[in-house]
């Protein structure tokens, strides 16, 4: 029986750039109903993820930061920040290569300039930034870096690749064909996720995770029963046991109907 269904937000539960189907909002309080626990797992900021959860009536911790920060009402249950160090040479390679930062430190997001990336970002994600030049600003608590091209996905792809070895104590991964995230080695969905099934003394078949991009493969390997979306990557599809629908014609419902006997 499935205790705990750990979800991805953009592309499996909500559709990039909409609101969420009516079919999903039922679906997730279903879910709530029958006492499983629905966690929002997520590469978003807390103050971002929080309006999603609030959207969805949902009570559970939210897993933020790619699972660098567990939080539950205003207690911390686990946090991985960047250290200084780490944050330093990630921002002088971001120099170097031109391209552009969002630093994220106690859940304030920075950017050193006002520009078309921060502006797009955030008025998607409906949070909001400080301009600020990074050598001003304290840096004790950088939840993540996030290095953005809009233009040019495939220097994500090959940044990808070439980068853990030059950041081995780094991790590093794509959220979306366009964004680049770094954080703490125990910043991952699969760390908060364990540690959760830790805090709740579940088992493996009891978890459910679900997700699209290649950021949801450490979370596809904490669940017993491992979900991809039907629009997910080819790589992430090779990491499930089951591929759903799409997230426009509501592959996570459809998911919940097959495993939870969530009727719609």
């Amino acid at each position: 029986m499935i205790k705990l269904v750990a979800t991805d937000i953009d592309g499996t539960i909500l559709i990039p750039e909409e609101e969420f189907t009516d079919s999903v909002k039922a679906c997730v309080k279903k879910l709530c109903d029958c006492g499983i626990k629905v966690v929002l797992v997520t590469g978003r900021m807390k103050a971002a993820a929080k309006l999603i959860a609030d959207e969805l009536k949902l009570q559970t911790p939210i897993v933020s930061y790619q699972g660098g920060l567990v939080t539950e009402g205003n207690s911390i249950l686990y946090e991985r920040y960047l250290t200084t160090n780490q944050t330093e040479r990630i921002l002088d390679w971001a120099k170097q290569e031109k391209i552009h930062i969002n630093l994220y430190n106690d859940d304030i997001l920075y950017s050193e300039s006002d520009c078309y990336e921060v502006q797009r970002y955030c008025a998607r994600q409906h949070t909001e930034y400080k301009v600020s030049d990074f050598s001003s600003i304290n840096k004790d608590k950088v939840n993540k870096i996030l290095a953005i091209d809009y233009n040019n996905s495939d220097r994500i792809d090959k940044l990808e690749e070439t980068l853990p070895a030059m950041f081995p104590d780094l991790y590093i991964v794509k959220s979306t064909p366009n964004f680049l995230e770094f954080s703490n080695k125990e910043a991952s969905k699969y760390c908060a996720v364990k540690f959760l099934q830790k805090y709740w003394n579940l088992k493996d078949d009891e978890i459910l995770t679900i997700g699209d991009q290649n950021n949801d493969i450490e979370l596809l390997k904490a669940g017993g029963i491992k979900v991809a979306m039907g629009n997910a990557t080819e790589t992430l599809k090779s990491y499930s046991n089951y591929i759903t629908d799409t997230v426009q014609n509501d592959g996570f419902v459809k998911a919940m109907e097959k495993f939870c006997g969530i009727n719609s």
